[in-house]
């Protein structure tokens, strides 16, 4: 039986003991790659598990402008919505936030030739996700992002 259900038109997955009352953070994220392979992961300052670089939209804003706000104040990153490649959007447990939901539109952004970690960010590091070593993933990562990148879908 599979721990995950398809709910809404959106195709949106949920986990099965999805319950809609827990609050859900709406967020985008970004899909870096250097030439190696590896994915840029990122850390926020004072927690422990490394995800994708992202945050969360602001009101009125269109998920790609939420990524292209959040690129530029996180790493310094100058992008545009027509740099990014949607992947799609997914549901998840928060790593940072106990007791919420993520609800995380996904995008393949372009590698930069060097990363600033600034805002909230304590680190930043290019990581093989297929060999991550003990590094704490963010559970967009293990259950959404990698399953795609291991059967060859990302």
């Amino acid at each position: 039986m599979s721990i995950f259900r398809c709910l809404g038109v959106s195709g949106e997955l949920l986990p099965a003991d999805y319950d809609r009352r827990v609050p859900t953070l709406r967020i985008v994220a970004a899909v870096i790659r250097d030439p190696q392979g590896r994915w840029l992961l990122v850390r926020k300052r004072g927690t422990t598990a490394f995800m994708q670089p992202g945050g969360k939209l602001e009101a009125g804003e269109a998920p790609a402008e939420a990524l292209v706000r959040e690129l530029e104040e996180e790493l310094d990153l100058g992008v545009s919505p027509a740099d990014l490649t949607h992947v799609g959007r997914f549901t998840a447990r928060a790593a940072n936030e106990t007791g919420f939901l993520i609800d995380a539109d996904v995008y393949t952004a372009p590698s930069p030739t060097a990363v600033v970690p600034l805002a909230e960010l304590e680190e930043a590091r290019w990581v093989d996700l297929l060999a991550p070593g003990d590094l704490e993933l963010a559970p967009l990562l293990t259950d959404h992002l990698l399953p795609l990148l291991r059967a060859g879908r990302l």
